[in-house]
């Protein structure tokens, strides 16, 4: 999913508007996403002492401002409740489509486990179905399916900028990347806790890093931002207030692009094409990649947080 033109760029206010709202009115009712109407932001604006009159006017009908902070969450809700809803898997869903997308690979690349024990002890399903459709769809090119170093992005052979955290994959190497991606899977989890929420903001963060060096004009390369999630239970059932975060995210320029569970079977190979592109014009070659790899990943290894 990418985000909606008509919600793009849109100043700081804005949004502070969205959160505010949507922290007194809360994200759902009777198991959906919900729309506030006008009254009700109004009403949450009054709650916190905060001024109504830039969105009611005299009349009170709603202004320009209020019309589209209403479109926006329209948008938010149908998005959620129609589409990323039946996007996500159950556990049994994923490891049937990860046995199938495996069975079909002809290009080897790594399955990891996931961190689970006992009978929960498993392969990482999303994960190992993003690393075969990577594999499968960047032919001739190596790419970083766990990057054991920071995200760095080099001119003339030096940092200048360099992510505080470590990804979960990067093409074709975590230095000057073409995309970064992080997946958050959680088939096994029980409760939405603290570290599933943490988890959307550390994404913000990268965004964040992201878009500072993207207008710093210290280098011209821009780096692709992909956040990958999955668990029907998880997100859906117990964490639809941080769903709306996340759409709030793309929306505001953090990261370019969200899959949400079997949405990766369609969309992923056609990024992953699209970084092929961008790859052969930067005239780049998988002997450059490799070359590059050993000249500076090994610097950029440290006590980070993934």
């Amino acid at each position: 999913m990418k985000p909606d033109p008509r919600f793009v760029g849109l100043p700081l206010s804005f949004w502070a508007h969205i959160r505010t709202v949507s922290q007194v009115c809360g994200y759902t009712s009777k198991g959906q996403v919900r729309v506030p109407t006008l009254a009700e932001i109004a009403r949450a604006m009054t709650a916190l002492s905060l001024a109504t009159d830039h969105l009611i006017s005299k009349d009170s009908n709603p202004t320009a401002e209020a019309d589209q902070i209403l479109a926006y969450y329209r948008y938010r809700a149908d998005v959620l409740n129609n589409f990323v809803q039946h996007q996500l898997m159950a556990v049994e869903e994923a490891k049937d489509v990860f046995d199938r997308v495996r069975c079909k690979a002809t290009v080897p690349c790594p399955l990891p486990m996931n961190k689970q024990k006992g009978p929960k002890k498993t392969y990482a399903y999303l994960t190992g179905i993003i690393n075969t459709l990577v594999a499968e769809n960047t032919l001739g090119f190596d790419c970083n399916f766990d990057p054991h170093a920071l995200t760095s992005v080099t001119h003339n052979g030096k940092p200048v900028r360099t992510l505080s955290r470590r990804v979960d994959g990067a093409f074709p190497s975590a230095i000057n990347p073409i995309a970064i991606w992080e997946i958050k899977e959680y088939y096994f989890t029980t409760t939405f806790g603290s570290r599933i929420a943490d988890g959307v903001y550390e994404t913000q963060l990268d965004g964040l890093e992201l878009a500072e060096l993207h207008a710093s004009g210290e280098t011209d390369l821009r780096v692709q931002h992909l956040l990958m999630v999955d668990a029907y239970r998880t997100w859906w059932i117990q964490g639809k207030s941080y769903l709306c975060r996340i759409i709030d995210m793309l929306h505001m320029g953090f990261v370019d692009e969200v899959l949400f569970g079997k949405e990766i079977l369609d969309r992923l190979p056609a990024a992953a094409r699209e970084w092929l592109e961008v790859a052969k014009e930067r005239g780049l070659s998988p002997a450059d990649i490799i070359a590059a790899k050993g000249s500076f990943a090994k610097e950029t290894e440290g006590d980070d947080v993934k």
